[in-house]
């Protein structure tokens, strides 16, 4: 007998990628809910072969459900999330309402597994930012042979990651533009066709904004406290995939050849460096795929153990549904969840 498995904001990119995750991946279900917003009960999602009617979140009993894959938004996690974990459902959270509290794990499988067993106080485990995911999924390899001390990122992060109405947004005004209809903004602060726009989130009071501190401050919970991060994150005009500029400072040698042989043994991650036209990986290769993908290694010549990486993932797929889908599979494997009555 499967378990029982409640897909929280299923209406949404995450929530549809993670319904497809979990049937592509053959997780061991009995019993899948589909459960949305009020506004959404009704509507159809696919699951497999199957098709599921939304679910209103606001009565949904989770009681006698094994696992809550939550991605609904943080105001609304804060609220159901709790709920849920009271009932016997443990609840992996997409959002970023949970990420630093302390008695909630921090969890990218292939980087710090053993974080999982701090479930048990709050039954809630979160899932790290996207653009965190995949920078630390290179970077925990590294980091295990030669330490790190600092970290410069710089993201360009896809419209997806705004939500489908900031998708629709980027389409709409690349083709207004073509036939020469007035652009107007609503998702973004500017335009986002032709464009980049070096602000995600709020602005906090030290000029960051909050998906930069983010970045920061989970690397810092994932990896090692003791890494002095700093990050510049930017929308570009891509539908799907994050790419990152990633600058690292390591305490101790490693050459560019010795890290493109570690991260080709590393998990979840995939080497594409020919030093030639085409030779690397873009966000368009990388849309769909489960792989972090890490290519122009190269020394830095400016500090004295130093490397650039270029590093590409499906931030719908590995940076939200699909590390949650793992975290589910390492509740299991590990034999950490058992089945509600």
């Amino acid at each position: 007998m499967g378990y029982r498995v409640a897909v929280v904001g299923a209406t949404g990119n995450v929530g549809r990628e993670m319904l497809n995750v979990l049937h592509e991946r053959e997780f061991d279900v009995s019993e899948v809910a589909a459960v949305a917003s009020a506004r959404s009960v009704g509507k159809e999602v696919s699951f497999g072969d199957k098709t599921l009617k939304v679910k209103s979140l606001d009565d949904f009993d989770f009681k006698g459900w094994d696992i809550g894959l939550f991605s609904p938004g943080a105001s609304v996690s804060a609220v159901h999330a709790p709920r849920a974990a009271a009932a016997g459902c443990i609840v992996i959270d997409n959002t970023s309402h949970f990420r630093m509290d302390p008695d909630i794990p921090l969890v990218v499988p292939e980087v710090n597994a053993d974080a999982v067993k701090g479930f048990g106080k709050k039954g809630i485990i979160a899932n790290p930012n996207c653009s965190t995911i995949q920078m630390v999924v290179a970077l925990k390899p590294l980091h295990d042979r030669a330490k790190i001390k600092r970290i410069v990122v710089s993201t360009y992060q896809s419209t997806s990651g705004a939500g489908n109405d900031a998708m629709e947004e980027l389409f709409h005004q690349t083709k207004g533009i073509f036939v020469g209809d007035s652009v107007e903004p609503k998702k973004f602060t500017k335009q986002i066709a032709f464009n980049v726009i070096p602000h995600i989130d709020k602005f906090l009071d030290d000029g960051y904004t909050k998906e930069e501190w983010k970045m920061e401050v989970e690397t810092k919970k994932i990896l090692d406290p003791r890494i002095k991060v700093t990050a510049t994150c930017v929308r570009v005009p891509v539908f799907i995939s994050h790419a990152e500029a990633v600058n690292v400072e390591f305490e101790n040698p490693i050459s560019a050849a010795e890290a493109r042989r570690i991260l080709r043994e590393a998990p979840g991650v995939l080497v594409v460096d020919e030093r030639e036209p085409g030779g690397y990986v873009t966000p368009v290769e990388a849309a769909g795929e489960s792989a972090t993908y890490v290519s122009r290694i190269r020394e830095d010549h400016t500090v004295e153990h130093g490397l650039n990486l270029w590093v590409v993932a499906d931030n719908l797929r590995k940076g939200a549904a699909l590390n949650a889908v793992q975290i589910a599979e390492l509740l299991v494997n590990r034999k950490l969840l058992k089945r509600a009555a």
